[in-house]
């Protein structure tokens, strides 16, 4: 697998079966605090929350997980964080270890990848616990059991990877999310956003980040 270094000098990876790689070249830390944190409002959001849940869709090497667990503590250290991840690709999980970004809070990471059982690796250091399920999204997500607040959605795009673009899979992860909640995802295709409607979100622009686009956020009213 190999390894680019991005604009703000954060690593990322190309995957060869999807010819993509797992972030923006304009930065991949940059885009993990932009496209998802910022443009959900996190820090905001967590100012005066005894808790907080996120599913993070298509996890990779967990930036946009742990970008966010750091601006939470940052603005509430006693906030209780739930992560639930899905991720399918075990190879992007075992580069996990041979990294060091900057981002305090990837250290967790790295503890998370070494806590497997089975198909799902778990970790609980207070007030952060994070499950990973590993295996095809499209069925992991049917055995999340949590209420969440926010989703970063987060595959390749809808061209290479369209199965985690339908208005299927958007359904399920409407169903496990709280009224009033948030997805943001980088993508403004057409079909995106036609498929986020289908499912029940309301549908806006997103941030723009490393390109001409905005991102798309999708709200559950």
């Amino acid at each position: 697998m190999k390894q680019i270094t991005t604009k703000d000098n954060s690593i990322t990876y190309h995957n060869e079966q999807y010819d993509e790689t797992y972030h923006s070249n304009s930065g991949a830390i940059e885009e993990a605090q932009k496209k998802f944190v910022d443009a959900c409002k996190i820090r905001e959001f967590v100012k005066d929350k005894y808790s907080i849940t996120i599913l993070d869709v298509c996890f990779g090497l967990g930036y946009n997980t742990a970008v966010a667990i750091d601006n939470i503590l940052a603005v509430n250290p006693q906030c209780k964080i739930t992560v639930v991840a899905l991720e399918n690709d075990m190879k992007i999980l075992e580069e996990i270890d041979k990294i060091n970004p900057n981002i305090k809070s990837y250290v967790l990471i790295k503890d998370l990848i070494k806590k497997r059982d089975n198909n799902e690796f778990n970790i609980i250091n207070f007030p952060v616990k994070i499950k990973l399920l590993l295996g095809d999204a499209r069925e992991t997500i049917k055995q999340v059991t949590e209420k969440i607040d926010f989703v970063f959605l987060d595959p390749f795009s809808p061209k290479k990877c369209p199965e985690l673009w339908t208005d299927e899979f958007f359904k399920d992860i409407y169903t496990i999310m709280r009224p009033g909640s948030k997805l943001a995802t980088y993508s403004c295709a057409r079909i995106v956003r036609d498929n986020l409607t289908k499912a029940g979100f309301s549908v806006s622009d997103g941030p723009i980040v490393g390109r001409r686009a905005p991102g798309t956020i999708g709200i559950k009213e």
